[in-house]
């Protein structure tokens, strides 16, 4: 399952939707928006997207880390629109047999969506804005 979508994130609602029996492991990231950032207070960050393209770079990942590990299934969402600081911006959450494919997996999917994703984020300040470019 990917979505990009304007609600906010539930980490328990995504395990839930990815959770079998047949699970060993089931392993999440979350991402969220820090503050401060560069010594200035983050009041929230503006994420936009090309959704269409977005949505389907996001399906990209999910197939590539199926042709990759051995894993059950995944769940990716990214938010857009303006995200406070300290909420969820990005969650990737992977059910897999065992543990270590599902670490990698989580990782290689976060890595990605970094990479292809086309995604663009603003930090808003109490007096100001800027673009901000990903970091690793």
């Amino acid at each position: 399952m990917v979505r990009i979508t304007r609600q906010p994130i539930s980490l328990e609602t995504l395990v839930n939707r990815v959770r079998r029996e047949r699970d060993g492991a089931i392993v999440t990231f979350l991402g969220t928006v820090r503050s401060p950032s560069d010594g200035k207070k983050v009041v929230r960050m503006d994420y936009e997207a090309y959704t269409p393209m977005a949505r389907a770079r996001l399906k990209q990942i999910a197939d590539e880390i199926a042709g990759k590990w051995l894993t059950n299934d995944i769940a990716i969402v990214h938010r857009v629109g303006p995200v406070k600081a300290g909420e969820a911006s990005v969650a990737v959450v992977v059910a897999a047999p065992h543990r270590k494919e599902a670490f990698a997996a989580c990782a290689y999917a976060i890595d990605r969506i970094k990479e292809i994703v086309p995604l663009w984020k603003k930090e808003v300040y109490r007096n100001g804005a800027k673009w901000v470019k990903e970091s690793h």
